[in-house]
């Protein structure tokens, strides 16, 4: 499977296996496997998505719940059948948020992104959030800034590697009728230089932004919309 990957070399594959015990231990559907082009990793939620997509159009589901085994657990994944086509909505992993980074870390980003400390929201401590697969999150003040960034990608695998964190993800948000991130993702660690498009960035995202109480959440739905890839000609929506 990692030959696979490598030769293909997307940012994730997925790999699909149907589960045909006979005696249930583990109740689920699929086991997926998913791989960037160096490693295998927990999950990755694009690849869940076409994965399922695909599954639903070769097998001519109607609205269904199916669940899926993988690296940060079972997880549910409703299929619904809309005009001839499908919507997939995948339902991510135990929310996890650090505490902020040591201040030996966040200076090491800094240096290595090639940002000041004047350019960081206040209110966004640097921290680790996972909802499966782990991030770094570091929110910013400009757009500009970010889309300008062309960060050292030898150093940040450095500190993926003593933070057990391959992901880091920085992002600036925008206030209008639904927040909007914009947002980039590198993972030089895995292999993955720069993400286009990153759910399971953008989902701990959320949780982190709710857990820092970055925006105010009074309902028990949070909803934004994230943007990706507009640095590198691939933009994207999460």
């Amino acid at each position: 499977m990692q030959k696979i990957t490598r030769e293909l070399n997307n940012s994730e594959t997925a790999f699909i296996f149907n589960n045909l015990a006979k005696n249930h231990q583990e109740n689920y559907d699929v086991h997926i496997r998913f791989f960037t082009p160096t490693n295998e990793v927990p999950i990755c939620g694009h690849a869940t998505i076409a994965a399922h997509y695909v599954r639903a159009i070769e097998n001519q589901f109607n609205n269904k719940t199916v669940f899926q085994k993988t690296g940060a657990g079972i997880l549910p994944v409703d299929i619904i059948k809309k005009d001839n086509d499908y919507e997939i909505i995948m339902t991510q992993g135990k929310i996890e948020v650090s505490p902020p980074l040591q201040q030996t870390y966040q200076k090491r980003l800094l240096n290595a992104f090639g940002i000041l400390k004047e350019d960081i929201r206040t209110d966004c401590p640097i921290a680790i959030s996972s909802t499966g697969h782990s991030k770094v999150m570091i929110g910013i003040k400009e757009l500009s800034t970010l889309n300008s960034l062309s960060p050292n990608l030898y150093e940040l695998s450095k500190i993926s590697q003593e933070i057990k964190c391959n992901g880091h993800y920085i992002f600036t948000l925008h206030n209008k009728e639904t927040l909007q991130v914009h947002g980039r993702m590198f993972a030089p660690a895995i292999g993955i230089s720069e993400d286009p498009v990153t759910g399971n960035a953008n989902g701990p995202l959320g949780a982190y932004l709710v857990h820092y109480k970055v925006i105010p959440t009074p309902n028990t739905e949070f909803i934004f919309e994230a943007v990706q890839g507009e640095a590198i000609n691939a933009k994207a929506r999460c």
